[in-house]
């Protein structure tokens, strides 16, 4: 990853400066175009790393499918409807937005999403 798309990931994580940046994996573990989990203060946290996505690359967001209550998104399919980037659940398929985890199927479902960067090859989520 050149040094412009680590800045632009580290400018979209501005609103948590405020936070713990807390190291999670490298650079090396994330798998291109598809789902890493990774543990998180209690929780799992599904990372997608699109490189070749224009503006950002990373996404960190809920493992936890409300529909099924199983521990399956970092498994789910990524693609693109309407223009949004997104994962689909591999078990009912319904579709997770990965800027802001809202479900386009069931608007009442929503799942946690985090401020994630790349520095220096460290994957870091900000925890809360």
């Amino acid at each position: 990853m050149s040094q412009s798309t680590t800045q632009r990931v580290d400018a979209l994580a501005t609103g948590a400066n405020a936070q713990a940046w807390q190291a999670v994996c490298s650079q090396q573990d994330l798998v291109s175009n598809s789902g890493v989990v990774v543990w998180l203060d209690g929780a799992q946290v599904a990372l997608f790393y699109l490189p070749q996505a224009e503006g950002r690359t990373l996404y960190a967001i809920d493992n936890h499918d409300p529909q099924s209550g199983a521990n399956v998104i970092g498994r789910g399919l990524i693609g693109s409807l309407k223009g949004d980037l997104v994962v689909a659940s591999p078990i009912y398929k319904q579709h997770f937005r990965l800027e802001d985890g809202s479900c386009l199927e069931y608007p009442e479902q929503r799942l946690r999403v985090w401020p994630v960067r790349l520095n220096a090859g460290v994957v870091e989520v900000a925890a809360a």
